[in-house]
């Protein structure tokens, strides 16, 4: 069973030509980032991901908005095992498309916002505890 915490706000993924550098406002944007809230850059020879709140994505950037963020509770230990597939097995069941990255000390997954009720009732079903910016039933 994991604690997962659902952000507030609207989520972008994005992307820009491999070799880009951060644009300075999206830099400037985390690192006033408030709590509950992140912003991932990935580097590869093939592309730069960001995965950042909406009103932070890159306007040079192709942006694919629409998404929650849920932050597994962590630190989680680099020894364990399974810990993105306990939720993206019963995502993956209930047709649930996932965005997931991982940091040192835990995992986030972010899930499109027309399927949020259907993944709350997912993780919730697998016996997850989910707490944060739920919607009201």
């Amino acid at each position: 069973m994991l604690d997962l915490d659902l952000f507030p706000g609207e989520y972008a993924i994005c992307r820009l030509p491999a070799g880009s550098t951060v644009p300075p406002a999206l830099v400037e944007a985390a690192a006033s980032a408030k709590p509950g809230q992140a912003v991932s850059v990935t580097w590869t020879p093939f592309e730069t991901s960001v995965m950042c709140p909406a009103e932070f994505a890159p306007a040079e950037a192709t942006v694919e908005p629409g998404w929650r963020c849920f932050r597994v509770n962590g630190p989680v230990n680099l020894a364990l095992t399974g810990i993105v597939a306990a939720f993206s097995v019963p995502l993956a069941a209930a047709r649930v498309n996932i965005f997931c990255f991982s940091t040192y000390d835990t995992d986030y997954l972010l899930v499109n916002s027309v399927r949020l009720s259907e993944a709350i009732a997912a993780l919730t079903e697998a016996g997850h505890r989910l707490t944060g910016d739920l919607p009201q039933e």
